[in-house]
């Protein structure tokens, strides 16, 4: 079953699918293995168009949705 999941806002809109890869890239941009990521929290600030995400609990930054 394929799910598309959408959020939406003033204008703004962000796509689940894409903001995980997003965070995905991220961590693998920094070197680290897949097999290491073992939680991701992500956070949509839709009002700034902004997700805000925190890996394995210490690693924290942004981006842009």
């Amino acid at each position: 079953m394929k799910v598309d999941f959408f959020i939406e806002f003033g204008g703004n809109k962000a796509d689940y699918n894409a903001v995980v890869a997003r965070v995905k890239e991220i961590w693998k941009a920094d070197g680290k293995l897949m097999k290491d990521l073992e939680s991701v929290e992500i956070y949509y600030k839709p009002e700034e168009n902004m997700c805000y995400y925190v890996i394995n609990e210490d690693q924290k930054g942004s981006f842009e949705a």
